[in-house]
């Protein structure tokens, strides 16, 4: 006779889910200025340009995106766009 898988309780079932859970929706941000990607916030960054600098590289890469810097200290969103080339007629 083959032997039965034993069936854990809820609470254990329930404590497994934690454990699998992502790191990102576990923890919170680490720095003042949070960039978010289309409403989505996808890093922490301890300095207005340091968040700038990141997000100015990926506007450029992906232009069609909404790229903005959230400050949650003064709780403002400062929309980022990629500056306009001099050449561009």
């Amino acid at each position: 006779m083959a032997p039965r898988p034993i069936k854990l309780s809820e609470q254990d079932d329930a404590m497994d889910h934690k454990e699998n859970q992502l790191p990102s929706q576990q923890k919170r941000a680490e720095f003042r200025y949070l960039l978010q990607v289309d409403r989505q916030t996808k890093g922490s960054y301890p300095s207005m340009e340091s968040a700038e600098a990141a997000g100015l590289l990926i506007k450029k890469h992906h232009p069609v995106v909404q790229v903005s810097i959230y400050d949650s200290v003064e709780t403002s969103n400062k929309l980022l766009s990629v500056p306009a080339r001099s050449g561009d007629a």
